[in-house]
């Protein structure tokens, strides 16, 4: 191969490369029950085929699902069958896993259709932890008057009754982090939210907003 044929083609996967990085899926941090509150359907579900659907420039990915449960959403689908995504992770769009594991899956309804990505909240069930399930099952929905608000860097405060101040980012380097595993954000009688972790029925434990 000529030397310039050769640099013409080093130049060309460069810019290749230059343009994936710049068009990665990029999304911010969410707490569980932010992912949850803010999902019209919220579903355990198991993946039992897919087809690349060809309806667009990138291409939509449709999944054919065996619903487990809902937690969310009756009143858009009544039963999952299908979920889309883009098939591009440039775009956002999500891999999952063929007749091997159960999701918990939330996303988002468009002309009758379930959409998620990257973006959502998507963990194989057997990875979440109890208070998670919990939260999934009913506590989550207690706390969607709440705001869970994200403390990157000290100080940080709560300014309103109705937050609860997630530090995750700040003491565990990486998501996802204790809060995120083990807490839900719920508004209390007084109208007051807070952090609340349930384990056990003697350990029941309700914490001010800034704990842990």
């Amino acid at each position: 191969m000529k030397p310039c044929l050769v640099l013409a083609f080093l130049l060309f996967s460069l810019v290749c490369l230059m343009y994936q990085a710049s068009d990665a899926c990029s999304c911010a941090m969410s707490h569980p029950q932010d992912a949850y509150c803010h999902s019209d359907i919220v579903i355990r579900a198991k993946i039992v085929g897919k087809k690349l659907m060809n309806d667009g420039p990138f291409g939509t990915l449709r999944y054919t699902v065996k619903q487990m449960k809902m937690y969310k959403g009756f009143e858009k689908i009544q039963h999952v069958q299908y979920i889309y995504t883009h098939d591009s992770e440039s775009m956002c769009g999500v891999k999952l896993d063929i007749n091997k594991y159960q999701y918990l899956i939330t996303g988002r309804v468009h002309d009758g259709k379930l959409y998620t990505g990257l973006c959502n909240f998507i963990e194989r069930w057997e990875r979440l932890t109890l208070a998670q399930k919990k939260g999934i099952n009913h506590r989550y929905q207690l706390g969607c008057n709440c705001r869970i608000k994200p403390c990157h860097s000290l100080p940080c405060f709560v300014t309103s009754k109705n937050e609860c101040l997630w530090t995750d980012m700040l003491s565990h380097f990486g998501f996802p982090g204790y809060q995120s595993r083990h807490y839900a954000c719920i508004q209390q009688k007084e109208g007051y939210c807070s952090w609340y972790r349930g384990m056990s029925a003697r350990d029941k434990l309700s914490v001010n907003t800034t704990d842990p």
